[in-house]
């Protein structure tokens, strides 16, 4: 363990390792209860995301320990979860399978990129602040999700402001609603609500204490108080179907579906969609790649973990896996189409994982223990279906308030690069997709510099991305 690990070399210990990987596990583990929760919502059985998560976490964790030999975990990504149930299928109207098979296709990307040289023409291609904005405004978006899964968000309109509306058996199933809608504080006068709003206080409080795990010890809590409150059920909670055993047969649906007629199979059938889908798997792959990037190089940094050595690979022309860095942004990769193929979002690193290297954890071992601890909770599946919207909505709120950290790092006084990363991440929160705010940033961008003379600094690749941007806009207001 010693001569595999290089625990010496990395000034750590085995009992260090084991506890950091504990700590890092409690800091990101609510994705066990968040993941299912967004995705199952797209039509995805709910059991089978359970087991897909884990089987993800502890696959894609286990390379990043065993191959790369750094102290970072994985899991199916905040963000990228409700870009996939929100945007993709509700918004873009496409089926949960259509879009496993682009974040299948995602995974590839991102493999092709970590290996070959392209990987440095889009780092270099997308702007400094912009790749900040993202990751700001990927939080504003997955706070924006929490807030109204909790309920605490009220909508009204009148009817001049319906666009259009599906009505069967007298009942109104599906309504669009131009922006004359107005919304409005929820009225906190119903025991869901209230029992949000005390997990959020509660989980808050446990988070600015820097209380380990706190994320799942506020899931928890709030869950267990939804009992008296009434809004937990123990009694409907079916013990047979929310074992192991069932979620293991429920996988049956997910696995392999990115590949089937209702999948891959028809994803490309529909020309008129093609350069959509491009530009979703684009989204897909942008998101994903700048924020393990921008996790590797801020928690790397100043540990050490990785060297200026691993950092400059990003800047030059290398191929294959020289570097740790070059290890860990495949491990990652990989983690995607594999996760995919079981039936979840995109599988990233965690920046949870900076928990765990506060801890002390430096080495491959960190992260083995993670993954091994995931691969246990496999076991708790009947405890995790009784986790009401309420109990897992403050973990989105306040996972979404530590992303914005990222606005930290642009320089809000300069216009010309405040408003292309204001498009960028507030756009995302706003439209409901991520997708749509990095269009937004991208095209301001481009028109700022433009305005200003400075037309040389755009890449020809933030170029080629514009015209399908604006492509797929003018297919949309067509269709």
């Amino acid at each position: 363990m010693e001569k595999f690990f290089k625990l010496k070399e990395q000034g750590t210990t085995v009992s260090t390792e084991v506890m950091a990987g504990i700590t890092t596990f409690f800091a990101m583990s609510y994705i066990l209860f968040v993941n299912p929760t967004i995705l199952s919502a797209s039509g995805m059985p709910f059991q089978a995301v359970f087991l897909a998560t884990i089987i993800a976490s502890v696959i894609g964790t286990l390379v990043m320990g065993l191959f790369a030999n750094v102290p970072y975990a994985q899991a199916p990504g905040m963000g990228l979860n409700a870009f996939f149930t929100y945007t993709v299928v509700f918004g873009l109207g496409y089926s949960w399978q259509q879009a496993l098979a682009m974040v299948f296709i995602c995974g590839i990307i991102n493999i092709l990129i970590t290996v070959t040289k392209i990987r440095k023409l889009i780092i270099h291609a997308i702007p400094e602040s912009m790749q900040h904005a993202i990751g700001g405004g990927i939080g504003i978006f997955v706070a924006y999700v929490g807030i109204k899964n909790a309920g605490l968000l009220s909508f009204s309109a009148d009817s001049s402001a319906i666009t259009n509306s599906v009505v069967e058996g007298g009942k109104a199933t599906s309504v669009s609603i131009n922006s004359g809608i107005v919304p409005a504080l929820a009225n906190f006068n119903n025991a869901p609500i209230l029992l949000a709003v005390i997990g959020l206080v509660l989980t808050t409080i446990l988070v600015v204490k820097n209380v380990r795990g706190a994320i799942l010890i506020g899931i928890i809590v709030t869950t267990v108080l939804g009992i008296p409150m009434g809004v937990v059920q123990l009694g409907a909670v079916d013990f047979h179907a929310n074992s192991l055993g069932s979620s293991i047969n429920e996988l049956g649906t997910t696995f392999g579906a990115a590949f089937g007629a209702q999948g891959m199979g028809s994803l490309f059938s529909d020309s008129s969609k093609l350069p959509q889908v491009l530009m979703t798997i684009l989204a897909f792959s942008l998101s994903d790649t700048f924020d393990t990037i921008g996790t590797f190089i801020g928690t790397g940094r100043r540990t050490g973990i990785f060297s200026k050595e691993d950092e400059k690979a990003l800047d030059n022309d290398s191929r294959g896996f020289k570097t740790k860095m070059d290890k860990a942004l495949f491990a990652d990769a990989i983690a995607t189409s594999i996760g995919a193929i079981f039936g979840t979002s995109n599988t990233t690193t965690y920046v949870e994982s900076a928990a765990g290297i506060g801890a002390g954890g430096r080495t491959g071992l960190t992260s083995v223990v993670v993954a091994i601890l995931f691969a246990l909770s496999s076991f708790f599946s009947p405890l995790i279906s009784i986790v009401p919207a309420q109990a897992t909505a403050p973990a989105l709120i306040l996972v979404g308030v530590m992303m914005l950290a990222s606005f930290a790092d642009i320089n809000w006084l300069d216009l010309e690069e405040a408003v292309p990363a204001f498009f960028a991440s507030i756009f995302m929160g706003l439209c409901y997709s991520i997708s749509y705010g990095i269009a937004a940033g991208f095209i301001f961008y481009t028109i700022v510099k433009v305005i200003k003379g400075k037309i040389k600094e755009i890449s020809p690749i933030l170029w080629i991305v514009d015209i399908l941007f604006i492509l797929n806009f003018i297919i949309l207001a067509i269709l």
